[in-house]
């Protein structure tokens, strides 16, 4: 096999290949065995029709298209390896002319990554913000802690901000239900948000076995949808929180007084810092190999049939189009860099950096790792994986590499990035505290019936407000 790169820009090229009709003759053979079992020819059985007939009654120049087809996918392969190039995209390949006898020839169009020198990586300096635990995030974390411990309890008047009410929802268009627009028995803080814009505004003023209607915009499902929403207070309740003593610390903790919990409670307010501390130097570590990399080719038809796809159910605007153009060019430039650090290192992926990795993705994602690992393999994405695996791990190894100083000056020890470039999960630090479930910000009604205790509710509002609160630490 011949082949010949024509390079039309930097990263799309036109692969020219030719093959001898002799090194064919195992797909022309494979050919008529495929066709054998698919025909039925009086005197033979199915499977054993000799090539001979099979060119009187099919004809030889099926027989070569069958072969030819088969060939060229593998033949591309072998090209795209001879040549060291790397495909971005599926090829455009032309409909070959072969006949009997004749050389195969045909050309691939691709999309491919562009050749770059690898910049400077080691030894980059980078600075980061100081970290410190003041007491404003002291007290936010101990109020959440108390909201968790808190109860809530039914009050006779109008419900105000931060109070729970319970309600029932009815959405209607035109005087019509909305499908799925419907929920009763909804726990809900007034001022938490991200349930159903226009909602805080209706429910303040209003008392128990009250209504009250207001227009709104969905999101989810109905997204963009104008509807009319009608809100019935069934009840009002307000959390009484526990006092902050050592009853509290031993309440809540494993502590006897309150000041030992507070300094556990800075601890992990002061964790969590070094967490943000350690995410900023990766990011601004990243951000100088890239710069340092100068102008990378980037692969503009595949730019613009990604970004034509992503907004072909005509959902976005000029402006969620450019923000997502712009994100996608920033993907593909730190993995083109990262990719040539990784071939530079000969960064490999071990069979237990890919099953941790696959582990983590599964539990953000609330799936069995079983099952996202059999999706990957099913829709041939494992390894797209395994390169973004490989990817964090040269990201991590420069960041190791790297001099990272806060803004006193002072060496920033960044022990708390995992192999693979991630960040470790504060309850995977000591004192980090453990993590509640994110919160969706859709709105569906029909996900949201059920009728919810006192306890349960103030449970579940509390967890949700140590999440926001971890978040903002």
């Amino acid at each position: 096999m011949k082949s010949v790169v024509e390079t039309l820009n930097p990263t799309r090229v036109r692969l020219a290949v030719e093959v001898p009709f002799a090194e064919l003759e195992s797909n022309i053979q494979s050919a008529y065995k495929r066709i054998a079992a698919q025909v039925t020819v009086p005197g033979f059985r199915k499977g054993k029709v000799p090539p001979m007939v099979i060119d009187q009654r099919i004809g030889r120049p099926v027989v070569l298209e069958e072969a030819v087809n088969e060939a060229i996918p593998q033949l591309y392969q072998d090209a795209m390896r001879e040549n060291e190039l790397t495909p971005l995209a599926q090829p455009e390949i032309d409909s070959p002319s072969f006949g009997e006898g004749e050389d195969l020839k045909f050309t691939a169009e691709v999309s491919v990554k562009p050749k770059i020198e690898l910049p400077e990586w080691e030894g980059l300096e980078v600075q980061v913000d100081d970290i410190a635990a003041s007491d404003d995030d002291i007290s936010e974390r101990l109020d959440v802690l108390r909201a968790r411990f808190g109860t809530l309890v039914t009050v006779e008047r109008a419900a105000a901000d931060d109070d729970f009410v319970q309600i029932d929802l009815n959405a209607t268009s035109d005087g019509e239900p909305v499908e799925g627009g419907q929920a009763s028995g909804v726990s809900y803080q007034i001022g938490r948000g991200g349930m159903v814009e226009g909602l805080d505004e209706a429910l303040a003023g209003v008392s128990a076995g009250e209504s009250k209607s207001f227009r709104t915009t969905l999101v989810g499902t109905h997204e963009g949808e104008e509807v009319d929403v009608e809100v019935t207070v069934n009840a009002v309740k307000e959390q009484q929180l526990p006092e902050l003593d050592d009853e509290f610390a031993q309440l809540a903790s494993e502590f006897d007084t309150l000041d030992e919990l507070r300094d556990d409670i800075r601890e992990q307010a002061l964790n969590s810092k070094r967490i943000e501390q350690a995410m900023s130097a990766r990011d601004k570590v990243l951000e100088q190999l890239i710069a340092n990399a100068g102008d990378i080719p980037l692969p503009e038809e595949l730019i613009t049939q990604q970004v034509e796809e992503h907004l072909a159910d005509g959902h976005g605007d000029d402006e969620h189009r450019a923000e997502f153009e712009q994100n996608l060019r920033g993907n593909l430039t730190q993995q083109f860099v990262l990719d040539e650090l990784v071939k530079a290192e000969s960064i490999e992926v071990s069979q237990d950096e890919l099953s941790s990795y696959i582990i983590q993705q599964a539990m953000r994602s609330r799936i069995d790792p079983n099952q996202l690992a059999q999706q990957l393999v099913d829709q041939g994405n494992l390894p797209a994986v395994v390169a973004d695996v490989a990817r964090g791990k040269a990201l991590a190894l420069a960041v190791e590499k790297a001099k990272v100083t806060d803004a006193s000056g002072n060496g920033v020890e960044l022990n708390r990035l995992r192999e693979d470039g991630t960040l470790a999960d504060p309850s995977e630090l000591e004192g980090g505290g453990v993590p509640a479930p994110a919160v969706d910000g859709s709105f569906e009604f029909a996900e949201l019936d059920g009728e919810q205790s006192d306890e349960t509710a103030g449970e579940a509002e509390a967890a949700d407000e140590a999440d926001e609160a971890d978040k903002k630490a």
